[in-house]
């Protein structure tokens, strides 16, 4: 039975049909009535009506609605048509009301719904669109045709009036579909078509890491107009499973195909590693609050040389805090000692008034636990984010999003913490002690966007306890502001800057460091401003969600263009991570994304300098998601002292090649297929179009050299992620 999400699916596209050649009609003569002769090529049918495709049947002067009419439509079909491989015509008639049968001179070539003479009676198909394949050998080429339309109706209106019909050189992805739907143990592949077609389907399944063929079997499929063929695949973990269909009557393949989880990235080695930033920013006074972030066998112990005045560190947890009151730049030394050895790694504390040097690496509560959020699942996450050890790569920020706030304020006004939240400045206290910074969240709106408090009138006194709390990072959400900005007759780009400048006033009078970041889905073109009004992130696009379409927009066209407004201390901010264990409620799911597509999500957002915030429930990380968000060459490319975003290079034939330059003279270059099948690409090639030659070329994700002058297949909605090393530069890594 064909699906309801097929159908509208095919509803939508199949009147943008992408052929380039097509021919359209809007007039025929028309005949109230029955006769078989009608439909011959030959009838004389100049007496009959002349109607256009736009007036139902009680439009066309008849004394009854109810009942059989005929049209016919005379037109010549130019022989342009059958430029390259033609086995079919396609005629598109639209949606007729309610049954109809149709012949192209003389030749049946198809029926929807069913009339009161055939077995079961009269049954209505008036919401079905009308395609039929025509055989091009009852074609006429460059003369006349005859298209003769009998038509059944019950109520009105009836008959043709929704517009011209069409003769189109069809392609097969005009009127048929090929997907994989995830199921238990695998896949479901759905063919589904609103023609007739016959063709094999052939189901592949190869080794993801070597591309091996594993197996391969062709089924014979014969299908009526507006049915489905589903055919159960099971998908071992780290296969990629491929379906192709073909109708001979057709030079087009549907291609659909799919991957379990793989991983691509090495085990860190059992020394330990350093995988953090390379600099860290804080003012003069402010509170240190530094995790070192080295990987390896623990227990581990740590030291750090060169540390200035003022500032301590534990050696059991590596956790820096205390604070320096002089300014300038302290080069330090990172020491980690376990039973398999010691690792050293430079490193400087910048103590200035910048902030944010690198982009925030941490996890915020929306994506997964959205309004049902409490101190509870924080501290939960907190202490995953140590134990399943993602603070060994960087991530230390723990954001709340909406809904801590309590319904009422304190007398004196001050913003207090709902039941979920009984004790705020012990969970900053905690997180600090563990080497984490604590995040909140809050509007310029009288409300937030979950209809809890904002701080609308209260910014100085939400500072002053957000400054109690022990608070590191402010996602201010313009939501609840959007009614005092209507209000307003103020539209210009002051009045998007006024409420932000506003809290940024206060939370710089606070004597600690708070990372200001500007929700407001980059209306008003922040990216121009939000530097001069001291944020440190701003969105650039509206809210994402775990689906192609959401990360390809926000992504892919969101995005380009940007890249002269990021640098240390600001950046933009294409919205959190949508791998892991999501949902935006207290039920939680596995990403929507397909493997290939997380590959891409991550690679982007590294290029991209952008804000690494995890979205899903960090208790519940597999390994799969451990190894997107726990690769420290690729976290190295977010982490970049130089601060580069990534520009848009190349798009091409569904292919896109995005490159920022590096510190160490290097470039790291995303190369993106965002097709719907495979596309293989010699990567030295890709490489010229923007200009690099390269002695050496490390894949990031598998963290090794790859020759650059093979081919490399890039899997739909994929990426080949490498860094470059320009002809004839030594290399410093």
């Amino acid at each position: 039975m064909v699906t309801k999400r097929f159908l509208a699916a095919v509803l939508m596209v199949l009147p943008f049909l992408l052929s380039a050649q097509e021919l359209t009609v809007n007039e025929a003569r028309f005949c109230k009535g029955d006769d078989p002769v009608w439909s011959a090529f030959a009838y004389d049918d100049h007496a009959w009506l002349k109607v256009s495709f736009d007036q139902p049947w009680e439009e066309l002067g008849l004394d009854q609605v109810n009942g059989l009419g005929w049209y016919r439509l005379h037109m010549v079909i130019p022989s342009s048509l059958k430029k390259g491989k033609v086995s079919a015509i396609l005629l598109d008639l639209g949606a007729i009301d309610d049954s109809d049968e149709t012949w192209v001179n003389g030749h049946s070539v198809g029926k929807t719904g069913t009339f009161p003479e055939d077995p079961g009676g009269y049954s209505s198909e008036w919401g079905k669109r009308r395609y039929y394949v025509v055989d091009p050998g009852w074609v006429r080429w460059d003369q006349e045709n005859v298209i003769a339309v009998r038509v059944y109706n019950y109520g009105d209106p009836g008959g043709f009036y929704r517009g011209p019909i069409r003769i189109i050189k069809p392609s097969l992805k005009d009127f048929a579909t090929l997907s994989l739907v995830a199921e238990a143990g695998g896949y479901k592949a759905v063919l589904a078509t609103s023609v007739k077609t016959a063709g094999p389907l052939q189901i592949t399944v190869e080794d993801v890491l070597t591309g091996a063929r594993e197996s391969s079997k062709t089924q014979k499929v014969n299908l009526a107009a507006w049915k489905e063929k589903q055919l159960s695949c099971p998908l071992a973990p780290q296969k990629r499973l491929k379906v192709t269909y073909a109708d001979p009557r057709f030079e087009e393949v549907l291609e659909a195909e799919v991957c379990a989880p793989y991983i691509l990235t090495p085990p860190a080695p059992a020394t330990p590693r350093y995988n953090g930033p390379l600099v860290f920013g804080v003012r003069p006074g402010s509170p240190v609050i530094f995790r070192l972030a080295f990987s390896g066998d623990k227990p581990m112990e740590y030291a750090v040389e060169g540390l200035p005045e003022g500032v301590i560190l534990d050696p059991e947890k590596g956790v820096l805090s205390g604070s320096c009151a002089v300014a300038g730049d302290y080069p330090l030394v990172f020491v980690a000692r376990n039973a398999k050895g010691e690792t050293r790694a430079e490193f400087t504390l910048k103590v200035g008034d910048q902030i944010a040097l690198t982009p925030p690496m941490g996890w915020n509560s929306w994506n997964c636990w959205a309004l049902s959020v409490s101190q509870e699942k924080v501290m939960a996450s907190a202490a995953a984010l140590i134990n399943r050890g993602l603070a060994d790569y960087g991530y230390a920020y723990m954001n709340i999003d909406d809904a801590w706030e309590a319904d009422e304020r304190t007398p004196d006004g001050r913003i207090q913490a709902n039941e979920k939240f009984p004790d705020m400045k012990g969970l900053g206290d905690w997180l600090h002690a563990n080497g984490l910074k604590f995040g909140i969240y809050s509007s310029p709106g009288d409300h937030t966007c979950g209809g809890y408090l904002g701080s609308l009138d209260h910014e100085r006194l939400d500072a002053e306890v957000w400054n109690s709390w022990g608070v590191d990072y402010l996602k201010y959400d313009w939501c609840g502001y959007s009614k005092v900005f209507e209000a307003g007759r103020d539209k210009s780009e002051a009045a998007y800057i006024r409420p932000y400048l506003k809290m940024q006033q206060f939370l710089r009078e606070q004597p600690r460091d708070i990372f200001y970041s500007l929700c407001q889905y980059g209306w008003g073109r922040v990216w121009e401003w939000g530097a001069f009004i001291d944020a440190n992130s701003w969105r650039t696009s509206h809210d994402i969600n775990d689906t192609w379409e959401s990360l390809y927009v926000t992504g892919f066209e969101r995005q380009p263009g940007l890249h002269p407004y990021a640098g240390p201390g600001h950046w933009n901010d294409p919205d959190m991570l949508i791998v892991g264990k999501v949902g935006w409620s207290s039920s939680l799911r596995d990403s929507r994304l397909t493997p290939d597509e997380q590959y891409t999500h991550i690679s982007l957002w590294s290029l991209l300098a952008a804000n690494m915030l995890i979205g899903c429930d960090i208790a519940q990380i597999d390994d799969f998601t451990f190894n997107l968000l726990c690769n420290n060459e690729v976290n190295a490319v977010n982490q970049d002292i130089l601060g580069h975003q990534a520009h848009q290079d190349v798009v091409e034939d569904g292919m896109q090649i995005w490159s920022r330059d590096l510190y160490d003279g290097s470039y790291a270059v995303g190369i993106f297929n965002l097709n719907e099948a495979s596309v293989p690409v010699r990567l030295d090639g890709a490489l010229a179009k923007i200009g690099l030659g390269a002695d050496s070329v490390r894949d990031l994700w598998r963290q090794k050299e790859i020759p650059a002058g093979a081919e490399y297949v890039i899997p739909p909605h994929g990426v080949l992620y490498v860094k470059v090393r320009p002809s004839g530069q030594a290399d410093s890594r």
